[in-house]
């Protein structure tokens, strides 16, 4: 049995691009990868056995509560959300946005700062605008930040 089948990626699907998503399901079925996408809408995934979606109930954080909940030590969570990442890595879970930023213990306080100072901001009335749209860079990042992940996964003891 491949060392990475007791290890998941799940993902913050709500907001996640399809292309990343198109990523993923590749990496997933390559490697043997589980992989689920937890929204608060149905979400298309190919047919497969290690590739689900989770529809949860609408309402303000709650695909990212039930992703909290089920992760376990060792699973990578895909999010652009601070704070799911920021618990993500409490529960000793590896985190990565969608532009293939791996958030590490270094750097998601300096991430949680900004994003209230940010929201704060917002909240103030000043247009702070959005990020920009992803780019063939962006998907460049995030599969080589996520075949690096997978490959550390291959390396250890399962």
């Amino acid at each position: 049995m491949n060392k990475q089948s007791c290890t998941q990626i799940w993902v913050d699907a709500d907001a996640c691009p399809n292309v990343i998503k198109e990523v993923l399901f590749r990496a997933a079925e390559r490697t043997q990868t589980p992989v689920t996408l937890v929204a608060n809408q149905p979400i298309r995934t190919p047919p497969s056995r290690i590739i689900r979606s989770l529809c949860v109930p609408a309402g303000f954080d709650v695909a990212d509560n039930e992703i909290v909940r089920r992760i376990a030590p060792g699973d990578l969570v895909i999010t652009a959300d601070i704070p799911l990442a920021a618990e993500a890595l409490d529960k000793g879970a590896a985190a990565l946005n969608p532009r293939g930023e791996r958030y590490t213990e270094a750097t998601i306080k300096e991430r949680l700062t900004l994003r209230d100072f940010m929201d704060t901001m917002r909240a103030s009335g000043v247009q702070t605008g959005g990020p920009a749209a992803l780019n063939q860079r962006d998907r460049q990042q995030f599969a080589a930040e996520l075949d690096k992940w997978l490959l550390e996964k291959s390396r250890r003891p399962a």
